[in-house]
């Protein structure tokens, strides 16, 4: 149906247009087919049907009432009883029962609303409007012939399986306001005009009563029907535009709601008088009148209210400029003492400021210092790893050179000789005292290390997805190797009653029984000993020993990769011989083939010395010099330059021997510029912060110095020419050491095709005598010292 046909169709008949504009309503469009198919519902009994519309009436009710708009089911059972059985009596007693509602009805009861459904047999489709209940049934079938195409004296309506007359109204029917009713609609002539159901739109139309469901409670719903109103005129048309390269027009679109109109305050909002000049009549005529008038001959002139005005000094123009001059400086004065008040109020500010900061970074070092002093003695008193035992050795060798040189500088002769053998008593039990704490650490470490290493075995898989998301995939070795540690921390848990121990063991025994060799079999020997012992009462402490070596016999069996596949990647002694051949070094100290990771090798380094362990004990034996400064300066330099580039490679190439080179030998061990020379508190930066770090690209200095040379842009302007000469200096001696580094023989490359701006501060140019001894007198930059 086309949108003219839409707004011309509706009920035939005066009498149908007349009802329709009392309620106010558009007649109501033809519904197609897809509407027909929507509300298309399986052939039940009407009583059934019926039954459900009750429910749906009985819910909406309350919300009938708070949506006055919409349409309900209002018609309860006892109207659907009434209205069987009205259709169930005979045509006389229907028309007598009928004839007084009509009169007790209102108009305003006629002009309501009811939802019809008619279906249409035989086929059983179902159609649903709303209509007025003051219709009658000859009234519906002018509407559905119209609709249908059909005459109208065909059409035959029937109510229950009963016909129902032309002259019946809904009402009379015992339709209800906002009610329902279920009506059979056939042909009489079903060969030449049946009855079908109208064809599909084109195009999707709103159908004239829709279902909702209400939710009122948690668990509670209702359905409420609907009805649809429809528009009776035309929208407006609101101009558009069109678009030049595809020729599509779009159009405004309007809407059906009343634009809300603005409450009056009675405050004028549009006025002329902002927008026009406004006239002004003013007069320029003195409001009291004076006059000269004296007296004369023939005039009396009262001289009561006269005044005697006598002449002033005369001022003249210099005068006056000279008093305004005067204002002038006095009006400056005032201006530049509040001026100079607010300056010395911000100096005064900044000055309590940095008093504050300056309060604030001295605790600040302290409290580092004492947490450095704190954390050294702790390590002292509780070492736990070899630097730990590094630092306890340089302690000892410290006090040791102390205790010797005070003797030398006291004593002499015999009493000299046995002061250094009470010296050496002191020393050898300090040793044993160290040496025990060693034992101590090395048990608890073993335990750590141990348990580091099954958590190692046992952990998952992982890899990062390409969303960033960390994946983890357990196989079947790693299933394997949770077992096992699992079960060997069961071994190791002690305080546990006989019942649970040899469950343990009987759970150890199933579980190395599953492979048969001699390891599996000592283990099953064990395990059986210490259950006849368990048996007999024997006490805990007196089965110490069978434990310690049934858990590590275990141990041993978890390293197998025969039994546990997944630790093989872990051992440091590879199970395939020919893989001993790579990367495998003789140690002239100790005599033994170790890895290339168990040396220790310097920047320099030739040929492969001693290995690490030869090398602590030989440190310890003679020297006992402590790294672990070195090592801490070394750690912060790789993190600093790897969060400033990523691909830094020269800090990881060098030792901790390389460093203490580079610190003590080129830099002094203190800083370049204040010389102040506690380790804990020196760090190692760029010297040009352009360039990547490298020996020959540095400078040692403290933390603070560090973070303000860090922010300097043009280090040529911010320092001397003396102090940049020492630094190109310093640098020049790093990097004819590190030059026997075949590996950065590119970076050094690299540095000699830098700019010529970057490296002529390498040469030095010729200064005059006069600047000379200048600079003779002269203290480096920053408290340095003086330069000959």
């Amino acid at each position: 149906m086309s949108e003219q046909d839409a707004e011309t169709s509706g009920l035939n008949g005066n009498a149908d247009e007349q009802n329709v504009n009392k309620e106010g309503k558009a007649p109501e469009p033809e519904l197609g087919e897809s509407q027909v198919e929507s509300n298309t519902t399986v052939d039940t009994p009407p009583d059934v049907q019926d039954s459900d519309a009750v429910e749906k009436t009985e819910t909406g009710e309350v919300v009938g009432e708070a949506m006055p708009k919409s349409t309900f089911l209002t018609s309860g059972e006892e109207d659907t009883v009434e209205a069987t059985a009205q259709a169930d009596l005979p045509e006389d007693s229907r028309q007598d029962g009928a004839s007084p509602n009509k009169t007790t009805i209102s108009n305003d009861a006629g002009n309501s609303t009811a939802t019809v459904k008619i279906m249409l047999m035989p086929e059983g489709h179902v159609m649903t409007m709303a209509f007025a209940i003051g219709l009658t049934i000859k009234e519906l079938k002018f509407h559905f012939a119209n609709e249908l195409k059909v005459p109208s004296e065909v059409i035959q309506i029937s109510l229950s399986g009963r016909m129902v007359e032309d002259h019946r109204t809904l009402i009379e029917l015992g339709v209800q306001p906002h009610g329902t009713i279920q009506l059979e609609m056939t042909s009489s002539d079903p060969e030449n005009h049946p009855i079908r159901p109208v064809k599909p739109q084109q195009d999707y139309n709103m159908p004239d009563v829709i279902t909702v469901r209400v939710q009122t409670d948690p668990e509670t719903f209702q359905d409420v029907v609907v009805e649809i109103e429809r528009a009776t005129h035309r929208k407006a048309f609101l101009g558009g535009y069109r678009h030049k390269a595809t020729e599509t027009e779009y159009h405004h679109a309007a809407v059906q709601t009343i634009a809300k109109r603005k409450p009056i305050t009675g405050v004028g909002t549009f006025s002329r008088n902002t927008q026009t000049v406004t006239v002004k009549s003013q007069f320029q005529q003195c409001t009291n009148s004076t006059s000269t008038q004296m007296t004369k001959i023939g005039c009396y002139v009262s001289n009561m209210e006269d005044k005697l005005i006598s002449p002033g000094s005369y001022i003249t123009a210099d005068q006056y400029h000279g008093k305004r001059l005067r204002a002038v400086i006095a009006l400056q004065t005032y201006t530049r003492r509040w001026q100079a008040k607010r300056m010395t109020d911000r100096l005064r500010q900044d000055r309590e400021l940095r008093l504050a900061w300056m309060e604030r970074e001295g605790r600040r070092k302290r409290e580092e210092k004492d947490e450095q002093i704190k954390a050294e003695h702790h390590r002292r008193m509780n070492p736990q790893c070899r630097d730990d035992f590094a630092l306890l050795y340089s302690a000892l060798e410290k006090w040791r050179r102390e205790e010797v040189e005070h003797i030398d500088a006291t004593l002499d002769g015999a009493e000299r000789k046995a002061a250094l053998c009470a010296l050496l008593e002191q020393e050898t039990q300090l040793i044993a005292s160290i040496g025990r704490h060693r034992i101590a650490a090395g048990e608890r470490n073993y335990d750590k290390a141990v348990q580091a290493f099954l958590e190692k075995c046992a952990a998952p898989k992982r890899w990062r997805a390409f969303d960033g998301k960390m994946t983890q995939m357990d196989t079947q070795y790693t299933i394997r190797a949770k077992e096992l540690r699992d079960l060997y921390s069961s071994i190791n848990l002690r305080y546990l009653n006989q019942e649970e121990r040899l469950d343990v063991l009987l759970t150890l025994k199933h579980t190395v029984k599953e492979h048969d060799c001699k390891l599996t079999q000592d283990i099953v020997e064990l395990i059986d000993r210490e259950a006849d012992l368990l048996m007999r009462g024997v006490k805990e402490t007196n089965l110490e020993g069978l434990r310690k070596r049934i858990s590590t016999l275990f141990l041993q069996y978890i390293k197998t990769p025969t039994f546990n596949p997944e630790v093989a990647k872990l051992l440091k002694v590879p199970q395939d011989p020919a893989q001993l051949r790579k990367n495998i070094y003789f140690c002239r100290g100790c005599s033994r083939y170790l890895l290339s990771t168990d040396f220790a090798l310097t920047a320099n380094a030739r040929l492969v010395g001693k290995c690490r362990s030869c090398s602590e004990l030989d440190n310890e034996a003679r020297r006992r010099e402590d790294f672990s400064h070195y090592k801490t300066i070394l750690r912060r330099l790789r993190k600093t330059e790897a969060q400033r580039n990523k691909e830094a490679k020269i800090t990881y190439l060098l030792q901790e021997q390389d460093l203490r080179y580079l610190v003590d030998v080129v830099w002094g061990a203190q800083s370049a510029l204040s010389a102040w020379s506690d380790m804990h508190d020196l760090v190692m930066v760029r010297w040009d912060c352009q360039w990547e770090w490298s020996p020959w690209n540095c400078i040692l200095l403290t933390k603070g110095e560090a973070a303000a040379h860090i922010k300097m842009e043009n280090i040529e302007k911010a320092y001397g020419v003396v102090f940049i000469r020492n630094v190109k200096h310093k640098h020049t001696l790093a990097k004819k050491y590190f030059s026997q580094i075949p590996v950065m023989a590119k970076y050094l490359q690299d540095v000699d095709s830098q700019s010529a701006t970057h490296g002529n501060l390498l040469v030095a140019k010729p200064i005059t005598n006069a600047t000379t001894r200048i600079l003779t007198t002269t203290p480096q930059a920053a408290g340095g010292k003086a330069t000959q």
